[in-house]
């Protein structure tokens, strides 16, 4: 049968690999071979494919297409349906990332380096050992953050072996990021149907659940059964997806781990200061026109791309939008009004992911200075729901007060919103671990400075802390950091299966607005209540934060 080439050489590689492969006898080019499925291929709705059974007996479909490429004249379009194929898809390695800046190699989160290409909406299966045809088996769909700029389905600390050994379907797959991703402008505006622009991502993301929802049976996966879980800017797209109508009937339940469009500090522009946006990209790009923006090198893009995860290069900052399309009005709104998709949801954070002025403190007369910065008249009422009378109790309090101002507020706004007009329960926590940094390993980005930092819990939901030691010793895993991962593990796939995340090990009562509780998973994990004075006070009516941020990875 013929090999699929869909990317440049990607069939004609794979055949030499094969070749070579079978014309030598050495142990280094037998491992090329990878060990094929029993009872591949599959047939999904645009051709076959076959991938290749892991070490685990875990069944592995990787680059897997499930939109065209968004290249040449659909660079700033919705996704198009794949063109099918003939002969058999070889899924056996990663697709390249979509266009982004690169990551430092001395990053925390640094875990190789990635292809790199505008081709690149393709996704990756991981399916337990028994899974088959017909099976139902509970689906995981994985979407990975990065402030929009930057992420990949290819980054090691995303794998779904882990996941997927405890009889669940997990899926991961790529969105286009940045300028590529969400750029709005009038002339796209005006040549789409929807009168709309910008939300390319977003939309990738629907096209990648429209996917799974015609084919993941076929791998033994339920399409009534899928759970959408996504961390820090895929959080984010998790409260997007359950406010969108094109997502309507796509998944079943949300989980969401750090962030969300309830958080007071992001708000999304609306479409004509968006498109505003986009007059700007192409003014700093010298085009005369769309088409002229669309025949512009992705490097060059990228060059003028403002990126604060990584140094804050370039000058301009796209973001996704609200347009009228895939967002008919802003997330709190939609929900509001009662029209999100009503859908099981956890949502969490981390312990130590916010900061400001407050947690910076390092006196109790800086704290208090800050306070009435940020609160103005409200802060004699802040210094005596957060009291401090040394300065290490202003240190303590900084931290709680910047962790409840911030990114805990902004996962009850949901929790509040859904309470009001859904029916479906809420389920949330907070990660307290601290990762065992190695003695003397040094980052650039100095994870060890902030404690349970944004992000530090994914290793641990998928069982992928030995991804931090790929190139040298970073962390020192304890039989604690195992254990307390194959906990998380079994709630996460017990929400999948089920919709409720409690398991014997952890019980996790639903989040009411009479009973607002949620679950710790630390040093001391347990179920914890909320201080609802504290909280209600961040609410909107008497949050004035100045500039806060979040402590990213």
């Amino acid at each position: 049968m013929s090999i699929l080439n869909t990317n440049g050489a990607r069939g004609s590689i794979v055949s030499l690999l094969v070749v070579v492969a079978l014309l030598t006898h050495s142990p280094a080019a037998a491992q090329i071979v990878a060990t094929p499925v029993p009872g591949d291929p599959v047939s999904i709705d645009s051709g076959a494919v076959s991938g290749k059974v892991l070490s685990s007996g875990v069944k592995a479909y990787f680059g897997l297409p499930f939109a065209a490429p968004p290249v040449g004249d659909l660079r700033w379009r919705a996704p198009q349906n794949v063109e099918p194929w003939k002969g058999v898809y070889h899924a056996d390695r990663l697709a390249p990332e979509c266009i982004q800046v690169l990551r430092r190699h001395n990053l925390n989160h640094y875990f190789g380096e990635e292809a790199i290409s505008e081709d690149c909406l393709y996704l990756n299966i991981w399916a337990s050992a028994d899974a088959k045809a017909g099976a139902k088996l509970p689906v995981v769909v994985w979407i990975y953050g990065g402030g929009f700029t930057l992420g990949s389905s290819g980054m090691a600390m995303y794998d779904g072996e882990n996941v997927a050994k405890k009889g669940t379907i997990f899926v991961s797959f790529n969105y286009r990021v940045g300028i590529l991703g969400n750029l709005a402008h009038p002339e796209l505006s005006a040549e789409s149907p929807n009168h709309a622009s910008g939300n390319y991502g977003l939309m990738d993301q629907v096209a990648a659940l429209q996917w799974v929802k015609r084919n993941v049976a076929q791998f033994g996966g339920d399409p009534d059964n899928v759970t959408i879980t996504g961390q820090s800017a895929g959080a984010m797209s998790v409260s997007a997806l359950e406010a969108s109508p094109l997502a309507k009937g796509l998944f079943n339940r949300g989980f969401a781990m750090s962030l969300s469009l309830f958080d007071n500090r992001f708000k999304f522009p609306a479409l004509p200061a968006a498109e505003k946006i986009g007059l700007d990209v192409q003014s700093a790009l010298g085009a005369a026109s769309l088409a002229e923006m669309r025949l512009i090198q992705a490097d060059k893009i990228l060059a003028i791309q403002k990126d604060c995860q990584l140094g804050c290069a370039g000058t301009i900052a796209v973001t996704p939008d609200i347009d009228g399309y895939v967002l008919p009005d802003t997330v709190p709104n939609i929900f509001a009004a009662g029209k999100q998709n009503d859908v099981a949801t956890v949502a969490g954070f981390t312990s130590d992911e916010s900061s400001n002025d407050l947690r910076t403190a390092g006196t109790r007369d800086a704290y208090v200075a800050a306070a009435r910065k940020l609160y103005g008249e409200q802060a004699d009422r802040f210094l005596s729901l957060y009291p401090a009378r040394t300065d290490g109790e202003a240190k303590a309090m900084g931290v709680l007060a910047a962790r409840e101002g911030l990114v805990e507020i902004g996962t009850r706004n949901w929790a509040v919103a859904q309470a009001k007009t859904g029916k479906a329960p809420f389920y949330m926590y907070m990660f307290s671990r601290v990762h065992p940094f190695a003695p003397g390993v040094a980052f650039f980005d100095s994870p060890q400075k902030i404690g349970a930092y944004h992000t530090s819990d994914v290793p641990y939901w998928f069982g992928t802390q030995d991804a931090f030691n790929k190139f040298r010793t970073t962390r020192v895993w304890t039989e604690f950091d195992r254990t307390l991962s194959d906990r998380m593990m079994d709630t996460l796939v017990a929400f999948a299966r089920t919709g409720n995340p409690a398991t014997p090990a952890t019980p996790w009562p639903q989040w009411k607005q009479d009973a607002q509780n949620y679950v710790e998973f630390g040093d001391q994990s347990g179920v914890r209540e909320e201080n609802r004075a504290r909280l209600d006070f961040h609410t909107p009516a008497n949050a004035t934060p100045s500039k806060p941020r979040v402590s990213r990875d």
